[in-house]
């Protein structure tokens, strides 16, 4: 004798809303990262950030950094020649242009130190610039101005609407 049992509830499954829009919506989410991107074979730069939002499916697509990133650029023998550090930025694929916001920090291979609020950095064209106020800090002086234009590695680089402290050994330097 075969006795058959069948159960019914009334629990129904969850339905989960089916994401349709993914203009506004991050394809993928990555919580502490590190990454290295690389250029032609050759390691170019070393991103690190808390988190990273990838909007590939934007009308612009995007990389955005809510919380930050610090990030090393490396020349051809993989020596970094500029570290940036910022509490917000976005990185725009098509245009390869970087946005940093918010207490930018950078510093070139010389040593000298940058200091702004706002910071582009076009690798299309390879140049960095702002036109917020910014201070340049070098071993013996410091630079203040409103606007910056320099090569990507910080290393030739222009102030606009300058002022700043230069320190005068002796009557000589007159």
């Amino acid at each position: 004798m075969l006795f058959l049992s069948v159960a019914c509830s009334d629990n129904k499954p969850s339905i989960t809303e089916v994401i349709t829009n993914r203009v506004d919506r991050p394809g993928l989410k990555v919580d502490e990262i590190t990454t290295i991107v690389s250029d032609s074979g050759i390691t170019r730069y070393r991103i690190s950030a808390k988190v990273w939002y990838v909007y590939d499916k934007a009308e612009e697509p995007y990389w955005d950094f809510p919380l930050g990133l610090h990030l090393d650029r490396f020349d051809e023998q993989y020596r970094p020649d500029a570290k940036i550090d910022c509490k917000r930025a976005r990185y725009y694929q098509n245009r390869r242009l970087w946005e940093l916001n918010d207490s930018v920090r950078a510093t070139n291979l010389e040593g000298d130190q940058f200091a702004t609020q706002q910071l582009f950095w076009s690798q299309n064209e390879e140049r960095i610039y702002s036109d917020s106020a910014i201070v340049v800090t070098q071993r013996d002086k410091q630079i203040m101005g409103e606007g910056f234009e320099s090569n990507q590695s910080m290393s030739r680089y222009t102030i606009r609407n300058t002022k700043g402290i230069i320190p005068i050994d002796s009557e000589e330097d007159l």
